[in-house]
C-alpha cells in the first residue's frame, strides 16, 4: 500500500528528473576534474547518452537502479502498489536501453553503464582511466585552443 494518495504520488513522481540527477552530476564532476571533456545528452546519438566522448567514440549512461532494473540491487525492488505497471515500465526501459546500446555499438561506439549504487571514487577512477586509455580519433587533440598567442612577438 502506498503512503501517499494518487494526487500526492503524481506530484512526487513528476519531480523525478531524467537529466542532471545527483548520480549523473557526481560522475560528470569527477570526470571533469580528471581533465576529460564530454558532450551532454547528445541527441544525435541513439539514446542521447548522459555523457559522450566523440573523440574516443565512448558513450556513458548513468542508470538509476530502480528505473533501469539493476539485477540484484536492493534499490531495484518493484513497488507493492501496481506491481504489473512497474514491471512493464521497467522492462520497457531495459529493452530500450538494450536497443540504444546495440545501435551505438553498430555505429562503432563503446558503451559504458554506470549504476547508481556502484558510484564510488574507485569506480569513477577506473572509468576515467578506461576512457583516457582509449585512442582518440585522428585529428582530435586534447586542446582546442593554443595557450600561445599567434600575435606574440
Amino acid at each position: 500500500m502506498d503512503i501517499f494518495d494518487r494526487q500526492k504520488r503524481s506530484e512526487v513522481m513528476s519531480r523525478v528528473r531524467g537529466k542532471d540527477t545527483k548520480p549523473e552530476l557526481r560522475v560528470r564532476s569527477y570526470l571533469h576534474t580528471t581533465g576529460l571533456r564530454y558532450v551532454l545528452h547528445d541527441k544525435r546519438l541513439p539514446g542521447s547518452p548522459d555523457l559522450s566522448f566523440p573523440s574516443r567514440k565512448v558513450a556513458v549512461f548513468v542508470h538509476g537502479c530502480f528505473w533501469h532494473g539493476h539485477e540484484g540491487c536492493k534499490k531495484a525492488t518493484i513497488p507493492a502498489t501496481r506491481p504489473e505497471f512497474w514491471r512493464a515500465k521497467i522492462e520497457g526501459n531495459k529493452e530500450r536501453d538494450q536497443r540504444d546500446r546495440e545501435a551505438l555499438e553498430a555505429l562503432g561506439w563503446q558503451v559504458r553503464i554506470v549504476w547508481q549504487c556502484l558510484i564510488t571514487d574507485a569506480a569513477l577512477s577506473d572509468l576515467a582511466s578506461e576512457i583516457t586509455d582509449l585512442p582518440q580519433k585522428e585529428g582530435a587533440s586534447r586542446r582546442r585552443h593554443s595557450i600561445i598567442s599567434k600575435n606574440r612577438p
